[in-house]
């Protein structure tokens, strides 16, 4: 059985990716990651990025691993 598991995703390399919501937010279904947000003190691991709706310039706060849930987001606009 397949796994629910996306390929294993970077932090580091999120960065202008392209998201789609599976249940559209507000009405927005595509996102791209805007910002990565580096933590304090830097050697520590990064939790959160900024999303923004392609729609509108809608910026939303979320950890980086909410993505890796496939029955929330999808890689890629579909």
């Amino acid at each position: 059985m397949p796994s629910k598991e996306q390929n294993p995703l970077n932090p580091k390399k999120l960065l202008l990716t392209k998201w789609t919501a599976v249940k559209p937010i507000q009405k927005r279904k595509h996102f791209l990651v805007s910002k990565v947000i580096f933590p304090e003190p830097p050697e520590s691991a990064i939790e959160f990025i900024e999303i923004e709706a392609v729609f509108d310039k809608e910026i939303k706060l979320i950890t980086w691993r909410e993505l890796k849930d496939s029955s929330v987001w999808l890689q890629g606009w579909a």
